[in-house]
């Protein structure tokens, strides 16, 4: 079946990031893997080739080029190479902390930030969840008090990707005790402020050059500048920007079943036992047809998702279903295509046993499936 999602402009641009990850990215990626670290300079040469960014204005230093089907092609190819780690962190950048920048900073604060995205000098980190507060955003702590022409900041946050590496954070605090949804608002700290420390580099399981910290501020002052948006609208900033977070878990989880099918169908076709390909036993052929019709039909949702952000419509519910139902697909995907190369398929050598404890997270962060279900449930019995 024709996918037609893409247009000559689309595929042009695919070569370019193949032939980029190619060159900066593939030979690297796994001692990358290793050293629990991505170097600098590798997102700066991306964002330099049209890698991510690409959604900031040309008066910035930007292409100005929204369009999520580009995104898309950054998915499909990062995920082509296994270079999961690094995808997460082009992905942070372009669904969540520019997502923020370009849609609610002020002149003066784009003037100042988008510059350094486009050149890809300054890397971004969303900071909301707590040690106490993850899915239950209202429940976090964190707080800011203004005092004269700064914010004094004091909480901590956990879990949150680039943490480390991140020049700029954008934190969300609450503001207002006393005024419940509207009591939240978000501000962006920059790397050198007095009073913000970064904690250690915490441990994962999956995903290990992609660094992920725990991030404290003790009387931190920032500027009333860099506050983001209006005062007490915090949550509903980051209510609205979860569709485009989600589409992006979306996004990478389709892309990423789709390599790995691709790579097992490769190995069963040339695996033999027993005198013969494991492809030409009839459980194999099964399995196959199930993983590659469930990735067929889960990728026309996603498809659609992506057309829809493009217009404007995606719904926070709609963004939801893909997220919760993609994500999991991608878990069972890889479990099977991890089956199907036997003991090989336990090795990290092979993409199926990295990109496996690599998939484990996508369930969980962007909001749970549990969560996504909750949210969707909600929706169905209010209409």
């Amino acid at each position: 079946m024709e996918r037609g999602l893409y247009t000559a402009d689309h595929e042009a641009y695919r070569e370019t990031v193949r032939e980029f990850l190619a060159r900066e990215v593939a030979p690297f990626a796994d001692q990358w893997d290793e050293d629990r670290w991505i170097p600098r300079e590798v997102f700066a040469k991306a964002a330099q080739a049209g890698i991510y960014a690409l959604a900031v204005p040309e008066e910035y230093g930007g292409a100005g080029e929204p369009d999520y089907r580009y995104r898309m092609v950054v998915c499909e190819e990062v995920a082509r190479i296994n270079a999961l780690s690094f995808g997460l962190t082009i992905a942070l950048q372009d669904d969540l902390v520019l997502a923020y920048l370009l849609d609610i900073a002020d002149e003066e604060q784009r003037k100042r930030w988008l510059p350094g995205f486009a050149t890809g000098e300054i890397i971004g980190a969303l900071a909301m969840t707590e040690p106490g507060a993850g899915s239950d955003l209202q429940g976090m702590r964190t707080s800011a008090r203004r005092d004269g022409e700064d914010w004094v900041i004091n909480g901590s946050k956990t879990f949150i990707s680039s943490g480390i590496m991140a020049d700029l954070v954008v934190l969300a605090t609450r503001t207002d005790p006393d005024a419940g949804s509207h009591g939240f608002t978000l501000f962006v700290v920059e790397r050198d402020t007095p009073g913000f420390e970064r904690g250690r580099k915490l441990d994962k399981i999956g995903l290990p050059a992609q660094d992920t910290a725990e991030l404290f501020f003790s009387d931190a002052r920032v500027p009333a500048l860099n506050m983001l948006g209006e005062e007490g609208e915090g949550l509903q900033y980051l209510m609205s920007h979860l569709p485009r977070e989600r589409l992006g878990v979306s996004a990478k989880a389709i892309a990423t079943s789709r390599a790995i099918l691709d790579r097992t169908i490769e190995y069963c076709t040339g695996r033999t036992a027993f005198g013969k390909a494991i492809a030409d036993f009839q459980n194999t052929r099964f399995e196959l047809a199930e993983m590659e019709t469930e990735i067929d039909v889960a990728e026309a949702y996603v498809d659609r998702s992506a057309l829809a952000y493009n217009a404007g419509t995606l719904t926070p519910v709609e963004a939801a279903k893909g997220k919760w139902y993609v994500s999991e697909l991608q878990k069972r995907v890889v479990d099977r295509c991890l089956q199907l190369h036997g003991g090989y398929g336990y090795m990290t050598e092979y993409a199926v046993g990295k990109a496996y404890i690599d998939t484990r997270i996508q369930t969980i962060y962007g909001g749970t499936t549990e969560i996504m279900k909750e949210l969707i449930g909600r929706d169905i019995v209010k209409r």
